[in-house]
């Protein structure tokens, strides 16, 4: 005895418009609208009182050159470990 399941009588359809985050235009405005932030936080410091711990955490946009170098730093390290954690194409084939 054997059971047949049925097929679904909805078929996907192939949606032609693109995700509205993947279109270009959009990924432009993210740019500005994240480039634009940026600016005024750094605008904006010399507005705000700061409280530095020590003497160059008290310089002039120092968060966000500190932000963008740790984050090229985690890129290098990451490059880095990549070097000594790969392995082989073939290494899953057995």
């Amino acid at each position: 005895m054997s059971v047949e399941i049925p097929k679904s009588p909805i078929e996907p359809v192939a949606d032609p418009k693109p995700h509205w985050l993947t279109t270009p235009a959009t990924i432009r405005k993210l740019w500005f609208i994240g480039l634009g932030i940026l600016a005024l936080t750094v605008i904006a410091e010399p507005f705000v009182h700061m409280h530095p711990h020590f003497g160059f955490d008290g310089w002039f946009a120092f968060n966000a050159w500190f932000g963008f170098l740790t984050c090229v730093g985690m890129v290098i390290f990451a490059k880095i470990l990549g070097i000594f954690l790969k392995r082989k194409d073939t290494y899953y084939d057995h």
